[in-house]
């Protein structure tokens, strides 16, 4: 067998390789189905939450009262964080399908981000 012919056998094993991962990590991330919250943007109960979902918050910003728990839903196909720009809160790396709450005892306006992602950012207003 010639050099020549090991290179392309080589090269067309890379390609074909390429091609498998690739439709399986669209398969995988196409094959869920989720249950998405309703985002709110006010809030007069005890409880209150946001999804994550196509590489953000929604809503990206929410009021609620004093005392009220906000539960993040991680509904996208990979890992984010909900994390607190004073760290205040952070939800460590929360992979998909999984939630993250947290508590809001003191009104004021709380920033926050996806450490993994910093495009991702939310505001949680405590009345």
């Amino acid at each position: 067998m010639s050099i020549k012919n090991i290179y392309t056998m080589k090269k067309k094993l890379f390609y074909s390789s390429v091609f498998i991962l690739a439709t399986i990590m669209l398969v995988s991330s196409c094959s869920k189905s989720y249950n998405s919250p309703m985002p709110m943007n006010t809030n007069s109960g005890s409880k209150a939450s946001v999804a994550i979902k196509n590489m953000a918050f929604i809503p990206d910003t929410i009021t609620v009262k004093a005392g009220t728990t906000v539960t993040w839903s991680n509904m996208d196909g990979m890992t984010h964080t909900v994390t607190s720009n004073t760290s205040l809160f952070n939800s460590g790396n929360l992979g998909s399908g999984l939630n993250f709450s947290y508590m809001f005892a003191t009104a004021g306006t709380y920033g926050y981000s996806c450490i993994i992602h910093p495009t991702m950012k939310g505001v949680v207003i405590v009345n």
